[in-house]
């Protein structure tokens, strides 16, 4: 049976960080930074009083709150914070002599060492920077793209923990991953540093580049219908950092997975269970140059708003989230080699796990909200 056909497209220009809800939500109303942003995007300033008027994420006031869970997450993200002056750095003066091969095998070797699930090399694009910085005392910068290459890598995130989203377990473990993610990408910039080349890691609330789209361009996935990186072995279940450098890297070859794309054409399983009705159920549209599934991103903040927590329910019920166990893996195998099995699994998924799946219980060393 012909293998389906999913092209491979670019972005036909770069995403402005500024127009992310991320950065959207933290505009002070009547601010001169809010003022100028509305006028020139008045069609959005509705959407941002809802998120504004909503609680926010890891608010006490939200639907979710949890008195032990939302500190737990702040606690994490602070520590997050921590890493950001370590970013980037000047290089060591004087180069250690070593070969794009050798290079790129160490660093596969030890990131995985260090908790990465998958490691990838591409060379950087402008596509895959931002325009412009969304957040923090860089806000309105123009991101100039400065290095040569791209280092990208994910680390998984704990099934049971996603399981319970929407629930506050979803954010623990996000920002968990966030944590242990960044990280490895600090170490990582620093060590080729020393080595004497440039280098900055790309970590949670300090990205100048797209994620998704430079894991993607590594050979890790390709971007699903909910819009996140859709990895061989975790699905969505997964968290991306990159450190960008110039240090002599070997990209891989660029691989183009079409069977997950086949698979979350047919499947739609998260745009069904979705809370916000933010992810599209029909075909791939042109989005800037890219063929992608467009989620509604604002009904998606929403409801992040809302309950307290980021949701989560696109990954906890996605097929391929499932544990990385030989049974699952095995189903995977299958998905990638007949197109009926991908059929067969999509209702054998549904018939056995459900079609909108409720959330699993809270682990038990949780306690309830009303049991703190």
């Amino acid at each position: 049976m012909p293998r389906p056909k999913y092209l491979r497209t670019r972005p036909s220009g770069r995403i402005d960080e500024r127009d992310t809800v991320f950065s959207r939500r933290k505009l002070a109303e009547g601010s001169e930074r809010a003022r100028a942003y509305y006028a020139a995007h008045p069609e959005r300033e509705d959407a941002d009083r809802q998120f504004r008027e909503a609680p926010g994420l890891l608010d006490p006031r939200a639907a979710l709150a949890h008195p032990l869970m939302f500190p737990a997450c702040d606690a994490t993200f602070d520590t997050v914070e921590l890493l950001h002056a370590a970013v980037d750095g000047d290089a060591a003066p004087s180069r250690i002599d070593v070969s794009p091969e050798v290079l790129t095998e160490f660093l596969r070797g030890w990131l995985r060492l260090l908790g990465a699930h998958s490691v990838g090399v591409t060379a950087l694009r402008d596509e895959h920077c931002y325009s412009h910085a969304g957040r923090g005392d860089s806000y309105g910068k123009a991101i100039v793209p400065r290095h040569a290459f791209a280092l990208a890598f994910t680390v998984e995130m704990d099934h049971a923990m996603v399981a319970s989203a929407p629930a506050g377990t979803i954010t623990m473990e996000s920002s968990q991953e966030y944590l242990r993610s960044g990280a490895i990408a600090v170490q990582t910039a620093a060590f080729l540093r020393r080595l004497g080349w440039p280098a900055r890691a790309h970590i949670d609330g300090k990205y100048e580049v797209v994620c998704p789209l430079v894991a993607r361009d590594a050979g890790l996935g390709e971007i699903g219908r909910m819009g996140l990186l859709m990895t061989p072995r975790l699905g969505p279940r997964v968290r991306i950092a990159v450190v960008t450098t110039d240090a002599p890297l070997l990209p891989g070859s660029e691989t183009h997975d079409e069977t997950v794309l086949d698979f979350c054409a047919r499947c739609r399983k998260c745009a069904d269970a979705c809370p916000g009705k933010a992810i599209p159920g029909g075909p791939r549209i042109d989005a800037n140059g890219l063929a992608r599934w467009q989620i509604d991103s604002d009904a998606c903040f929403l409801v992040w708003n809302r309950l307290g927590t980021d949701c989560g329910r696109c990954v906890a019920v996605c097929p391929y989230s499932h544990p990385d166990s030989p049974l699952h893996n095995l189903v995977r195998r299958g998905i990638r080699n007949s197109s009926l099995f991908r059929r067969a699994a999509i209702r054998l998924d549904d018939l056995w796990y459900g079609r909108t799946p409720p959330p699993n219980p809270l682990p038990a060393w949780i306690p309830p909200p009303s049991k703190p």
